[in-house]
């Protein structure tokens, strides 16, 4: 090999400062201001909730399985041990899970990797398994919020090597190694940790939705109510910005029309002279909000494939259109869970079995975490295709087939399984 051939020379370029990113254009969506934001969305838009709901919905009730690196039977006892550690966590796979798609709505979730002594049941949480085999396995998974970021850790040659901290409730820094994390990313782009949200093309969107509702609310509490006028008696001039006593009085009566509610505690008392009215508007509006809004709840839920959400909802579409859109969604759904499973085969289950290397030393490979299909087969559909392949010998019914199969139906396993 020729001298200087394997050292790196360019960069990934990077925008980044002191450990904060700032490849986002938008201020509004950089840092822990953007984590913000996102959460408003996520947490307080219906269209983008139930996006994000039926996502998580559809990945929880996918299977999580564990593959053989081989065909041995060293193998085979690999791949039960790490499926025992996944059910032997002190939070379940499940909510496990839940928290690793918060990566969804900020672009990144990362979690520590915490380990154990299985050493049978014990009061101690730290060394309280459903095994006691001695070896080393999973504690838990735990999130590190979003919004406990302090700055990425990199080193001279762009290589990240942790994360710090500065989490509730004490506040104090606290970095964790790159090592003991795993980094969970919508998508890579220049190598960044903090990946993509997929709400990133929504929010502009969203963010005129927002601002439309609100001018929307208050305009109907305008027209219901009345807009409040108040006159003073000809003697009193309230405009003379030269008499204290006459700002402070416009100031007063400023604040007085703008809290006028028309609810059950409504009511006023004004000295004899000045005069209050409810003026009401008797014409219609030029613009139709509803139709405005529903036009950015569609371009919001477009975003991330998922607007099939909104048919019937708005009096169009049909259910061939529904269908074709919904197994697109599924689609880009599947990919998340490609990328749920990869960190775990890259990282998380090899660490693992290196740590118990001892007890699986003769193993081909790593064992391998995969996901089952996503949304329900049709049985009808799946019969005939099974029926038509073993027909003409493309398929062999045995032993593996007919897991699957139950697994589709929902019947039980096999006895001995």
């Amino acid at each position: 090999m020729a001298e200087g051939v394997e050292r790196e020379v360019g960069r990934t370029g990077q925008y980044r400062f002191g450990g904060a990113f700032y490849d986002e254009f938008l201020p509004n969506l950089q840092g822990l201001h953007g984590v913000r934001v996102y959460q408003e969305m996520s947490e307080n838009d219906d269209v983008v909730g139930a996006v994000l709901f039926g996502i998580k919905m559809l990945i929880r009730q996918a299977d999580w399985l564990i593959q053989p690196g081989g065909d041995t039977e060293a193998d085979k006892a690999a791949a039960d041990f790490v499926n025992s550690c996944m059910h032997d966590m002190q939070s379940s796979w499940t909510d496990t899970i839940s928290e690793i798609l918060s990566f969804l709505t900020y672009g990144w979730s990362a979690h520590e990797i915490v380990y154990k002594r299985r050493m049978g049941r014990s009061s101690n949480p730290i060394l309280n398994s459903k095994h006691d085999d001695g070896l080393i396995g999973w504690r838990k998974l735990p999130i590190r919020g979003q919004d406990t970021l302090y700055q990425w850790e990199y080193n001279s040659n762009d290589e990240l090597i942790g994360m710090t901290q500065n989490p509730a409730p004490s506040y104090k820094l606290i970095t964790i190694p790159i090592d003991k994390l795993l980094l969970f990313r919508t998508e890579s782009r220049k190598d960044s940790p903090e990946g993509r949200s997929i709400l990133r093309n929504a929010y502009r969107s969203w963010a005129f939705k927002k601002r439309i509702q609100e001018i929307e609310g208050i305009g109907i509490e305008r027209d219901l109510a009345g807009f409040p006028v108040l006159t003073a008696p000809p003697d009193v001039n309230v405009w003379d910005v030269k008499n204290p006593e006459m700002v402070q009085l416009k100031a007063a009566c400023d604040r007085l029309i703008k809290n006028i509610r028309r609810d059950s505690m409504e009511g006023i008392t004004i000295p004899s002279g000045w005069k209050l009215e409810l003026l009401t508007s008797g014409s219609r509006r030029q613009f139709d909000t509803g139709a405005i809004i529903d036009r950015y709840d569609t371009r919001i839920a477009m975003t991330v494939l998922a607007d099939f959400v909104l048919l019937g909802h708005q009096r169009t579409g049909s259910y061939s259109l529904a269908s074709d859109k919904t197994e697109l969604f599924i689609l880009a759904i599947g990919t998340y869970l490609d990328s749920i499973c990869e960190v775990f085969n890259n990282k998380a289950i090899p660490q693992l079995m290196d740590m118990n290397k001892k007890a699986f030393a003769d193993i081909t490979d790593y064992p391998r975490l995969y996901h089952g299909d996503i949304e329900t087969q049709d049985i009808t559909a799946l019969g005939n295709y099974i029926k038509d392949m073993t027909g003409i010998g493309v398929l062999t019914p045995d032993e593996q087939l007919e897991d699957y199969v139950r697994r589709q139906a929902s019947l039980p396993a096999r006895v001995g399984r």
